[in-house]
């Protein structure tokens, strides 16, 4: 049955938006227009997209059309992606000015495959932060109540969805920059598998901590976009052929899960009571899917610190030159960050190495019984927007802004594919997102549970929407 699609653009999905352009319905003109209309229309509530780049688009809209399976549709890619001849700051006074002559890889290939870059969504600096705010754009605001943040550190990209400013944007993660902002803004973000979605490394080319992937307003979006942002490239050596011939496919014509396992912490951290009600009761719905729940998981004893350890060694390798020749305009957090690294011994690496791997082996024996892990996918709801990160919870105090993450990075270390997925709002409606864990390598697998979640839920088509000011 043909899905019934609204008459303003804006509020299509993706997978509507695409088809329509693949068969001649609707021109990628057509939709930049309605792009660069919402952005006019909302974005100075907001600070989404502070980069536009409308003339590009519009000078490379017909060569799109003809390229699958995107054929043209509008992207936002967020601020730490550079983009041929497009600003692109990494949130930092350091490059305020910089302008490439090149795409990334990753930009490359959402190109290549039918994407029009539209805008730069902003990000905290170098992406160190699940606020988004910087010396160089400001804040960017959450939608749902602009007094609030809408987490970090692909939050422009996340509000650009949102409210309707793009159809699709790209995220990247770490600790939790695709994740977080996806549950406090109530989209779909997917973190892959390390090698999954090919990108741009200078300084860790082999790292397998920070990934690129897709974020969207539905499932099937987010499936969509992997088939436009996976595959090998040459320039990324741990890039590898996808998983599935169309991920959009597996996302439609994936099965429920038999076995769900579900943690409310992970065990690991403190998690707030209104997100545990609500992801609980979320986690239960897939019993109406024919599923068995059980309130179990890996054990995650030790990831927040080997996380930290490895988080922090890969931070002197990705900005020492920072530190050494312009650190007065590095933020706190980041400096604190790259200091950690710098104190670090081969033993305290070598042991969090160590730690990594065992925690690898606990996990794939999980999943030799479960199809899926669940959990939150922020310990809080979005938080006031002054806040710089969540420094307590029911008495618990985190000493640095990367602590309150670790239901997230914990996940991170695993390598396993994640996602999150709008589950519910709050007694006082602020949105809330689950964190689905997949098998190894099983996107595909991930991406049709994921959607038969959505379903069940009955919240797609919720965004876009216009921001909310409480003041």
């Amino acid at each position: 049955m043909t899905e019934t699609r609204a008459s303003d653009p804006i509020h299509w999905t993706a997978c509507q938006a695409v088809d329509a352009l693949a068969v001649g319905e609707v021109s990628p003109q057509e939709l930049v227009a309605a792009a660069f209309e919402r952005i006019e229309a909302v974005d100075g509530a907001v600070n989404a997209l502070p980069t536009l780049c409308r003339e590009r688009a519009e000078a490379m809209a017909q060569e799109a059309a003809s390229r699958a399976p995107l054929f043209g549709l509008p992207v936002a890619v967020k601020d730490l992606n550079e983009v041929a001849g497009v600003r692109c700051t990494f949130g930092s006074p350091i490059y305020a000015d910089y302008v490439p002559d090149a795409s990334d890889v990753t930009v490359e290939m959402l190109e290549a495959r039918g994407g029009l870059t539209i805008a730069k969504s902003n990000t905290p600096e170098f992406g160190a932060g699940a606020n988004t705010f910087n010396e160089v754009f400001g804040v960017t605001r959450n939608p749902w109540n602009t007094d609030l943040t809408c987490g970090g550190s692909s939050g422009g990209s996340a509000v650009a969805l949102a409210t309707g400013q793009a159809w699709l944007a790209t995220g990247s993660d770490l600790g939790g920059s695709l994740r977080t902002p996806a549950s406090f803004c109530q989209v779909v973000g997917l973190r892959p598998a390390p090698g999954t979605v090919p990108r741009s490394s200078p300084s860790q080319p082999f790292g397998t901590l920070a990934v690129e992937g897709p974020m969207g307003r539905t499932v099937e979006d987010v499936a969509l976009m992997l088939d436009a942002m996976a595959g090998q490239h040459p320039r990324d050596p741990i890039s590898k052929p996808p998983t599935a011939p169309s991920f959009r496919r597996a996302a439609q014509d994936g099965r429920a899960p038999r076995r769900v396992g579900y943690s409310p912490d992970l065990g690991i951290l403190p998690v707030d009571r209104r997100v545990r009600d609500v992801t609980a009761a979320g986690a239960r719905l897939f019993e109406t899917l024919g599923a068995v729940v059980e309130e179990t998981s890996p054990d995650f004893t030790g990831a927040p610190d080997c996380f930290q350890t490895l988080r922090a060694a890969g931070y002197v390798a990705g900005h020492r030159r920072h530190y050494a020749e312009q650190r007065d305009k590095l933020k706190p957090d980041v400096i604190w960050n790259i200091e950690k690294g710098m104190a670090l011994t081969a033993d305290d690496i070598a042991a969090a190495e160590i730690a990594r791997a065992e925690l690898l082996t606990r996990c794939w024996a999980f999943f030799e019984s479960y199809d899926l892990l669940c959990c939150p996918a922020a310990i809080v709801p979005p938080f006031p927007v002054e806040q710089r990160y969540v420094d307590a919870v029911d008495g618990h105090r985190f000493d640095n802004y990367v602590d309150w993450l670790a239901i997230c990075s914990a996940i991170t270390l695993t390598g396993l594919p994640s996602i999150c997925v709008p589950c519910g709002v709050t007694e006082d409606g602020l949105p809330v997102g689950l964190q689905l864990v997949g098998p190894p390598h099983g996107e595909a697998h991930l991406l049709g549970m994921a959607k038969r979640f959505e379903e069940a839920t009955g919240l797609r088509g919720r965004t876009p929407i216009d921001p909310v000011s409480n003041g």
